[in-house]
């Protein structure tokens, strides 16, 4: 859902895709004829891991003329299209590089009903970005052309539930026309490459204006759609009348007078549409056109992804405005509507009600006459509010009225018998996975699970099958997992920090069994309690025995389980800036345990300081400075963009990723040495691309000359991607290639059972690991 947390990667500049694109290898430090080659081979296959969603699906588009494609937008994930064949969603952005990460928040997709291949998807994840784009497939998203836009994009912004604001003209697709946030509505003759305004309003909102109507969760809504009535109009002939809906800032900003707009000569001019005075002055998130000319619109008087109520349903045929619904216990968001006149089916989707038993879906069989609505979902065999209530778009197959989709914040949910007095709901949501973690452990060979997932808004998560939804996790409420460890000689021992967040209470676990059940840490380390932030970090030496380092504070150790904590002797941590959360990083030597290191990366990469490591000699109780890290002129960089890892086959073999560069120690962090020619990516000062930001170790190839495999998120002759080392870090080489890009990589982790196979995040996708 990612409601409260962002991916803190940098910004990304358009003008570097040329520049970093392409390429397979990196640079080595590596000689001699007995150098191992760095790769066996790039990794060409990958499968997600499943959780099921996790994330918000913004709308659903059915094909008009063919009912069988269908496509689901999402925030910052790209989009999918359903295939029939296997029930399952393929995504469709995947090749997407780091610099087109942004355009992973779908605002809008358009399809052509002359051609089911054709689909278009404009994207950029916010209106201060900048323009967007609109994308261009003829293959039914496989493969991609792109046009820049004349105006910004929200695909992330708040409101991203309208639509659908790209429509085409259904008799002469190659003119579109775009609801804009900013810019009023632009039309398109040549299929998307070219844009003009349309006389609806030549109103831009200025930077600032757009600045100040994006504070907080807000953003500016603008025009949220146009509907076209083609009637009267032949096969490839010109739609002329249309509807715009127009949002309550862009009304004020504009200088207009009403919400609802009309044209009678294809966008050229336009006159305002008196709407009912109950409902003056709304929004109008999403609204639908029967055949017959009938149009279903949904007025609601605050707009978002969960708006308050009052909300309205209203029906608007020959000029004349009748209401069909009312809600005051949440808002209706969504509308579908299937046939005609009296006997037309009508279902909306009621968002902000927040409970098992409330309103979800309601549906009416007679036209939407007034009482005649009832509800279909909540209360039913399954419930998709709760904390994942952003029920937003509903749509009715076109092709079979008893089968209802409609979104939440966490995927998709749809019935095949809607008809019945109990519909039965289930979950299509395989291969559709958008959580977004921010630690990940991999666990030692021999292990009853495979990995440790922890990730904003689902929590923690130990992974035991890769093709299941987990179930071996703390707490099942809405919360944020922070990062995890277990003891590497007893793998079943393993402590968990993070978050609740209907509370924001800071929350420490452990369990004893592997994760089949776990207890709370009777107290929390100190300054944990009001911490609040993704930079955290615990690192477990044995049974019962952790040492948490809670973002901006001391870290403390507890002997105990959590009964007591004592503060460690390392350094406070000075504030790293105005809203950027420091922490140190925690990590237990697996083959001594009595050795522990604190990696301090020194907060922001405008900061004065430097990277650092400490170590501990006793368990992780006292630290001392390595001295060799000062010398080695680490960092800084932000915490998420950091890390450090320890080869458990060797005592003393700390590797860290700075942000910018690797760095090795052999000896227990006394001295470090550069490793590998990674290197940031700057435009103006500003990182576009970290040059080393997360670094994993897994088993080695056989035969190789180093005890482990080397993963690094990082960026080698200007090229991101993740980068594979067999030799000890001799020597390079990218193992992912164009295909599978995901627009960046985030945490990765490696396998300790099976050589090659990595365990890595991707914005909006997931987890994803290599066959």
């Amino acid at each position: 859902m990612h409601r409260n947390f962002k991916f803190i990667v940098p910004t990304v500049l358009a003008g570097l895709l040329a520049a970093c694109s392409g390429g397979d290898t990196g640079g080595g430090t590596s000689t001699g004829p007995s150098r191992l080659l760095a790769t066996t081979g790039t990794a060409t296959s990958w499968t997600s891991v499943k959780w099921g969603a996790g994330g918000y699906v913004t709308g659903i588009v059915y094909h008009p003329t063919n009912s069988s494609v269908m496509y689901a937008r999402t925030d910052i994930g790209g989009i999918y299209r359903w295939n029939n064949s296997n029930g399952s969603w393929t995504p469709l952005n995947d090749s997407f590089s780091a610099a087109e990460q942004t355009y992973l928040g779908v605002e809008s997709i358009g399809l052509d009903p002359t051609n089911d291949q054709k689909v278009y998807m404009v994207a950029r994840k916010s209106v201060t970005e900048g323009n967007g784009r609109i994308y261009i497939s003829n293959d039914r998203g496989n493969t991609w052309t792109h046009f820049d836009l004349p105006f910004p994009v929200g695909g992330n912004n708040s409101s991203r539930a309208i639509g659908e604001r790209l429509k085409l003209d259904p008799t002469n697709p190659s003119t579109m026309f775009y609801a804009s946030r900013t810019a009023g509505l632009w039309k398109s003759t040549d299929s998307g490459q070219t844009w003009t305004q349309t006389g609806l309003s030549s109103r831009v909102l200025s930077a600032s204006e757009i600045s100040a109507l994006s504070q907080g969760d807000n953003a500016p809504v603008g025009v949220e759609q146009i509907m076209l009535d083609n009637s009267a109009v032949g096969g490839g002939g010109t739609t002329w009348i249309m509807y715009a809906a127009i949002a309550p800032d862009y009304v004020q900003k504009a200088g207009l007078t009403s919400t609802i707009y009309k044209s009678v000569n294809g966008g050229f001019s336009w006159t305002p549409v008196t709407v009912d005075p109950a409902v003056a002055g709304y929004y109008v998130p999403h609204m639908v056109r029967a055949s017959d000319g009938t149009y279903y619109v949904v007025f609601n008087k605050n707009a978002g992804q969960s708006p308050s109520g009052p909300s309205y349903l209203y029906k608007f045929s020959n000029g004349t405005w009748t209401q069909l619904a009312a809600s005051t216990q949440g808002s209706f968001n969504g509308v579908s509507v299937y046939g005609t006149g009296a006997t037309a089916r009508v279902v909306l989707a009621v968002t902000n009600t927040w409970c098992a038993s409330c309103q979800t879906v309601q549906l009416s069989d007679a036209g939407g006459t007034p009482g005649t609505f009832h509800e279909i979902s909540g209360g039913m065999t399954h419930w998709g509010g709760g904390w994942w209530g952003w029920v937003n778009d509903i749509e009715i197959d076109p092709g079979n009225r008893d089968h209802i989709m409609y979104t939440t914040g966490n995927g998709v949910w749809e019935t095949w018998n809607a008809s019945s007095a109990t519909p039965s709901w289930d979950f299509p949501n395989n291969n559709l996975e958008m959580t977004g973690t921010v630690a990940a452990i991999a666990a030692p060979a021999g292990a009853s699970y495979k990995f440790i997932n922890s990730a904003g808004d689902i929590g923690t998560w130990v992974q035991t099958d890769l093709a299941a939804t987990p179930t071996r996790g703390p707490t099942t409420d809405w919360s944020h997992g922070y990062g995890a460890d277990m003891a590497w000689s007893d793998p079943n021992y393993i402590a968990i920090v993070g978050q609740i967040n209907q509370t924001q209470a800071q929350m420490g676990y452990w369990s004893g069994d592997g994760g089949n059940s776990w207890s709370q840490f009777a107290s929390n380390a100190p300054g944990a309690t009001t911490a609040n932030t993704f930079a955290s970090s615990i690192a477990v030496t044995s049974r019962n025995n952790a040492i948490w380092a809670p973002g901006d504070v001391v870290p403390s150790y507890t002997t105990n389980n959590g009964a007591s904590w004592v503060a460690t002797n390392l350094p406070s941590m000075p504030s790293a800036g105005v809203g950027i959360h420091r922490a140190y990083r925690v990590v237990a030597d697996r083959k001594n345990p009595a050795k522990v290191y604190a990696y301090d990366s020194g907060g922001a990469f405008w900061q004065p300081e430097k990277g650092k490591v400490y170590v501990s000699m006793d368990g992780g109780h006292t630290f001392a400075l390595s001295q060799g890290s000062v010398s080695a002129n680490m960092g800084p960089n932000f915490f998420s963009s950091s890390s450090m890892v320890v080869n458990p086959n060797a005592e003393g073999d700390v590797w860290v990723a700075d942000g910018n560069a690797v760095y090795h120690s052999t000896n227990s962090g006394s001295t470090w040495t550069k490793v590998g020619n990674f290197a940031t990516v700057s435009v103006n000062g500003v990182p576009q691309f970290m040059g080393a930001s997360s670094i994993a170790l897994g088993k080695a190839m056989a035969g190789a000359s180093y005890s482990a495999a080397i993963y690094v998120v990082g960026t080698l002759n200007g090229v991101p991607g993740l980068y594979h080392s067999d030799d000890g870090g001799q020597s390079w080489a990218r193992f992912n290639d164009d295909a599978h890009q995901f627009g960046g990589f985030g945490v990765v982790t490696a396998d300790w059972t099976t050589y090659g196979r990595v365990y890595i995040s991707a914005p909006g996708r997931g987890m994803l690991y290599t066959n």
